[in-house]
């Protein structure tokens, strides 16, 4: 088998890992769709490939997914290089996201946590953060979870444990609530 057959192989089998998920979706589904009805905004947080996957399902609510509409607020807290490394250096890295969720997250905002690993600590802290100002989470993982288990109200875990599947699972969560939302929007 070549290494781009392997591939396919194990992304399908991904792909099939997640059909599992539809009742865990059809919660942050709800939880999206309460929150930007509602006048409320999502906020989007990960690291690297992650961070660049939160862009691109803040991007769909502020822009557009498949048609025109209004325009809802999602941020991409990993967007602002100044603010990150302003933040990093006073604060610490792992304080990158939390300190963002204190400043803009209010009671009903979504926080949209992605992480392969479930494990990194700003990811973390930024759970542990919203939790505390009354936001609702949604936590995108891979692998067992990790550190992250349990912290969100909603968790969509991938369980592979290739870093690159994890993350075309998580890609494919995200299209996927962004598909059944926008009905309602």
């Amino acid at each position: 088998m070549s290494i781009f057959e392997k591939a396919v192989s194990d992304a399908v089998a991904s792909l099939q890992q997640i059909a599992g998920l539809e009742p865990a979706l059809l919660q942050a589904v709800e939880l999206v769709r309460h929150c930007l009805l509602g006048g409320h905004k999502l906020l989007v947080c990960g690291n690297g490939g992650s961070a660049a996957d939160g862009a691109d399902f803040a991007t769909e609510y502020t822009c557009r997914f498949i048609r025109d509409r209004k325009a809802y607020p999602a941020i991409n807290l990993a967007a602002c290089g100044s603010l990150l490394t302003a933040v990093g250096n006073d604060y610490g890295y792992e304080q990158s996201f939390a300190r963002q969720v204190e400043a803009f997250g209010k009671p009903e905002d979504v926080l949209v946590a992605i992480s392969t690993s479930g494990n990194s600590p700003n990811v973390l802290l930024a759970l542990e953060t919203a939790r505390k100002a009354g936001l609702r989470t949604i936590a995108l993982l891979g692998k067992t979870g990790g550190k992250a288990r349990g912290l969100a109200d909603v968790e969509l875990i991938v369980t592979s444990q290739v870093t690159a599947r994890i993350q075309e699972g998580h890609k494919f969560l995200l299209h996927s609530i962004c598909e059944q939302v926008e009905g309602s929007l």
